[in-house]
């Protein structure tokens, strides 16, 4: 839909005197804010609202409203999906409010920061929050998707440890939103994405977690059956103080790649432990055992180095991503996605990761939330990067992986492993009754459809 007109343009400067913040038109600076993570994405609003407060959003919100546009959120864009110029994008990257409370052991925190921050302004308390398995996406996109970090089984969903929310609805509303206060809100927004408002601050408990044992053994392609195999006996009897995924890796031969994992197909398995020190190396060295790593990078870690376990890429790229949740899986289902996966698959998938599931996240918490699935096993996630000379295969081989996994699958995803704008790939993340309830309370706290856009679950009324 192209609305991009003069008189639209006309109407956007006067938004400009309605919020404190930055209203950047195409071309204009500031307007490369709307780039996200994943450069694949169309990513093309009419404007990038860059907000100083919760008013500059809700100002944002009643423009949108009179002027028939909708109005999509992002700070990191790693949840990226496509916009177009009927929307005007609000980047929250100026609420950067961050105020640690030691002996409470929570933190208040703007939808502006990212998780580094947040583990670096907890860390001198010795105190930490559950950040996901990449420090550096944003805290609101994170826990709105409801947060699956690298200590899932030991405290389950990040998200099921949210105290309270701010946020500013669709009709414009500041609402301060706990257990007690509007309730039906506090349950939708873990697990919700977008659907329910834009979070402006969000109050969380902190762990007491100084140190971790934990990181990745990384071994050769060759070795990649008998470690997997391995794995899944392993991860039978894990005990829930220990987290752990593996993925299949073919990593570029750049700077940033240890060469001994650059240019060819390698096995990641990650560990993340709160046992103490001997128990853990005793539980891994089961997995060490198996084959001779390349590399050998678990052993006690400071918590700010948690985003070393997956060593997610930082800088942005073009990727291609899918995700499915599991059942039990038996080793013929490991069997099956090294035939896709493994030596002489000819994958051109950059990453095809596994998480083993369960623990303290199957267990449902104090507060109910709009997460589904707790009873998923495993998650499987598949990204490519999207540039020559692979990434014409990157996609059908991907749904390839769907076709010959599908026996042990649920067609089920998780929030924050599924971006898309497709109403029926949103559904997948969510229950009949879940996906009911969330549209119901979209729709009765923005009636004028501003924040129809993106990655919400809004059934058509």
């Amino acid at each position: 839909m192209n609305l991009q007109t003069p008189m639209l343009d006309t109407a956007l400067e006067s938004l400009r005197a309605e919020v404190t913040g930055s209203v950047a038109l195409p071309g204009e600076a500031g307007y490369e804010l709307a780039t996200p993570w994943n450069v694949a994405v169309p990513v093309n609003p009419c404007a990038v609202v860059a907000v100083e407060s919760a008013q500059d959003i809700a100002a944002t919100m009643r423009f949108a409203a009179r002027n028939d546009l909708r109005v999509a959120v992002q700070r990191t864009g790693h949840g990226a999906v496509p916009l177009g110029n009927d929307v005007l994008l609000v980047h929250t990257g100026k609420l950067t409010e961050c105020i640690v409370d030691p002996e409470t052991r929570t933190a208040r925190i703007g939808a502006g920061l990212i998780w580094q921050d947040v583990i670096d302004a907890a860390a001198p308390h010795g105190l930490a929050p559950l950040a996901g398995s990449s420090a550096t996406v944003g805290v609101a996109g994170f826990l709105t998707g409801a947060g699956i970090g690298p200590m899932v089984r030991t405290y389950g969903l990040s998200s099921d440890h949210v105290r309270s929310f701010d946020i500013v609805t669709g009709s414009g509303e500041l609402i301060h939103v706990t257990p007690d206060e509007h309730a039906e809100l506090f349950w939708g927004l873990r697990g919700g994405k977008g659907t329910l408002g834009i979070v402006t601050t969000i109050e969380i408990d902190l762990m007491p977690i100084t140190h971790f044992y934990g990181g990745a053994l990384y071994f050769d392609g060759a070795d990649a059956a008998r470690v997997a195999h391995a794995w899944l006996d392993w991860c039978a009897d894990l005990p829930e103080h220990s987290s752990t995924s593996v993925a299949f890796l073919q990593l570029p031969p750049l700077p940033q790649v240890p060469p001994p994992l650059a240019g060819r197909l390698t096995f990641a398995v990650r560990f993340a432990s709160l046992a103490d020190e001997g128990e853990a190396e005793q539980i891994i060295n089961r997995i060490r055992s198996v084959a001779t790593p390349l590399i050998d990078a678990v052993g006690v870690l400071p918590y700010a180095a948690i985003a070393a376990v997956h060593a997610d890429p930082i800088d942005p790229m073009p990727t291609h991503e899918s995700t499915v949740l599991t059942t039990e899986l038996s080793h013929e289902a490991v069997d099956t996605l090294l035939s896709v996966a493994g030596p002489g698959s000819q994958s051109p998938q950059t990453v095809i990761e596994l998480r083993l599931l369960g623990g303290a996240l199957a267990r449902e918490p104090k507060h109910r939330s709009a997460f589904c699935h707790r009873d998923a096993s495993f998650a499987l996630m598949v990204a490519g990067v999207l540039v020559p000379p692979s990434a014409d295969a990157v996609v059908g081989h991907s749904q390839r992986i769907d076709r010959v996994m599908a026996p042990w699958t649920t067609g089920r995803a998780l929030p924050n492993f599924a971006p898309s704008d497709d109403p029926d790939q949103i559904a997948r993340t969510y229950d009949e009754d879940t996906a009911h309830w969330l549209s119901a309370l979209g729709n009765e706290h923005d009636p004028d459809g501003v924040l129809r856009v993106g990655q919400v679950m809004r059934q058509i009324r």
